[in-house]
């Protein structure tokens, strides 16, 4: 299955194909204002290996102007070769070699989001927190339990740098037991929209 992997939820980008024995990634600084990096590399997979049979899109929590970007893609390269279109949680691809962990981030507001992985498949949450909260809840963790986030958070001691792969994400897409998100796809909003109302 000549599989396509978009990744844009955080400030690293990638991108995977898979197809049998042939497996090529890609990663780059992900600029939220500049996404020529991510065409650019688009282009070149796809001049290079052609037309895949599954896109597999990572749908965050994270960047929801980057998520927004890469399904956009996604959805232009579908229609153009009737490719299955599938999305999933950027949390559940980290890069580690743990089977349990969880995850952190900036939800703006000054809330932070938490989240419990096992086996690639979303346990617990993604859940809202204030600091203080948070806190309290990595403080109940058992203390071998990674915990990861895409971004610096000093008030924290315990998350570990990492980032999502869109090579794990490829990975993931050839197993047909899994709860995949079908179109139409959207990123995962932590909270309803925020409108902001004119005086």
């Amino acid at each position: 299955m000549k599989t396509l992997a978009l990744e844009l939820s955080t400030s690293r980008g990638s991108m995977a194909w898979v197809d049998g024995e042939i497996e090529s990634t890609r990663e780059w600084p992900n600029d939220r204002k500049n996404s020529a990096a991510f065409f650019e590399n688009l282009q070149a997979v796809r001049t290079k290996f052609g037309a895949p049979e599954t896109i597999i899109v990572g749908l965050g929590p994270g960047s929801y102007a980057g998520t927004r970007i890469a399904i956009s893609a996604a959805i232009g390269i579908q229609l153009s070769c009737d490719a299955r279109l599938i999305g999933y949680p950027s949390i559940c691809a980290m890069e580690c070699d743990a089977q349990e962990y969880c995850v952190i981030g900036d939800a703006r507001r000054k809330s932070f989001f938490f989240a419990r992985i096992l086996k690639n498949e979303v346990i617990e949450g993604p859940t809202l927190f204030c600091e203080l909260e948070l806190k309290t809840k990595l403080e109940s963790l058992d203390p071998a339990t990674p915990v990861f986030s895409s971004e610096l958070l000093p008030q924290f001691h315990r998350p570990v740098i990492s980032f999502p792969l869109a090579f794990i994400l490829a990975r993931l897409a050839k197993e047909p037991r899994r709860r995949f998100c079908l179109p139409p796809l959207e990123p995962i909003y932590l909270r309803e929209p925020h409108i902001t109302m004119p005086k």
